[in-house]
């Protein structure tokens, strides 16, 4: 059966685009939905900062008349010029279990990508770091995050069966929160704030974020601090100021930390939130009409068990110093308040033993691998 090939090229085929992975995954117990309207800010270049420097299209795939499959095709300007590459991103992809399918996918972007100067296929990726990113090769059985890629185990079978290879892993982990804080932690923590002259600062408000630029400074932070890291693109101000308005609203200011040298400059921040993932699975991808009442109260009234670590950085001159320590000695007792059992770590590349060794005082569980696959054109 040959495989029809559509480029999206209206609203109506956009959202076909989209909802194509609701209607995928409507009855997996795993898969966690994005909200319609996120997804439609993401695909928008109005909306998107990051087409400032990037350009795409979308792809739907087609049998017999049916809808089986979509990809993004992305070529991140940015990323190549910085890790001096010709390479197209392929990204939210999805089809059936059908080896036609995922060809004609991937072939897909692999002409796109040709055609416009490229030499090489990478993902899933996204438009920037900040999207999900990875395909999941282990913990199928396990509840996705909102943050995460959740795809059926037979994905990755086709990736290598299309001749691609592994280009980057990450792993991901419950991290459970302690009855008390490590005690090798804690002295930790206390002899890195006494040594640098750290100390650590809490926010007291939306207005004072808004209002100071503390926001900004956090993504800033991330600019420098992620800039070594696989495929990593710095983030323009555009870009900072929307993910400022977009999860400020959102966060518990409880469980956000900022740790400051003596030049009340901010090198080290921890950001986390509950998990939002069974909330997400009950709204179904829909803000309207009751999808807001499960976001809100997961994140207000009756939390879930689990919370997402959604942000981790220090300053390159700081890192591999403990400054983590403080970050989370201020955290812990934060989160036993709320009555959190576990952490997600969310996708942490697996050479990055800088992030791993941050771990190592307390009970962990590695459920989770992801892969981002690769290949000439």
């Amino acid at each position: 059966m040959s495989i029809e090939i559509k480029k999206v090229a209206s609203k109506a085929e956009l959202k076909k685009f989209i909802r194509f992975n609701y209607e995928l995954y409507k009855d997996n117990p795993y898969s966690v939905p994005d909200l319609y309207d996120d997804m439609l800010n993401t695909f928008s270049p109005k909306k998107n900062a990051a087409f400032e420097f990037c350009e795409a299209d979308y792809f739907l795939a087609y049998r017999d008349g049916q809808l089986v499959g979509r990809v993004a095709a992305i070529i991140n300007r940015r990323a190549n010029e910085t890790w001096n590459r010709h390479c197209v991103r392929f990204g939210w992809i999805d089809f059936v279990d059908d080896i036609n399918v995922s060809r004609a996918l991937i072939d897909t972007v692999k002409e796109w990508g040709r055609q416009r100067g490229m030499n090489e296929i990478e993902g899933p990726l996204g438009f920037t770091d900040m999207d999900a990113e990875g395909m999941l090769i282990e913990g199928f059985d396990q509840l996705s995050t909102m943050a995460t890629i959740y795809n059926h185990p037979y994905y990755p079978r086709h990736m290598e069966q299309l001749g691609m290879e592994k280009s980057a892993d990450w792993v991901e982990m419950k991290i459970y929160i302690p009855e008390a804080i490590p005690e090798k932690h804690l002295r930790i923590s206390n002899i890195i704030q006494q040594k640098y002259n750290l100390h650590v600062r809490k926010l007291t408000g939306t207005k004072e974020i808004y209002e100071t630029g503390i926001g900004q400074e956090i993504f800033r932070l991330v600019n420098e601090a992620y800039a070594p890291l696989f495929g990593f693109s710095k983030m323009t101000e555009r870009q900072i100021d929307s993910y400022v308005k977009m999860y400020v609203p959102v966060l518990d200011l409880r469980m956000v930390t900022l740790v400051e040298n003596e030049q009340n400059e901010l090198v080290a921040v921890g950001i986390s939130m509950p998990s939002l993932s069974e909330a997400l699975q009950k709204a179904k991808g829909k803000l309207l009409p009751l999808g807001w009442y499960h976001l809100l109260k997961a994140l207000k009234w009756k939390r879930p068990k689990v919370l997402d670590l959604l942000l981790v950085a220090v300053r390159p001159d700081y890192q591999s110093k403990g400054v983590n320590a403080l970050l989370f000695t201020d955290l812990i007792p934060v989160y036993q308040q709320l009555g959190f059992e576990y952490a997600e770590s969310n996708p942490e590349l697996e050479e990055n033993g800088k992030v791993q060794s941050q771990w190592q005082y307390f009970k962990t569980e590695q459920h989770k691998r992801r892969r981002c696959f690769k290949a000439g054109l």
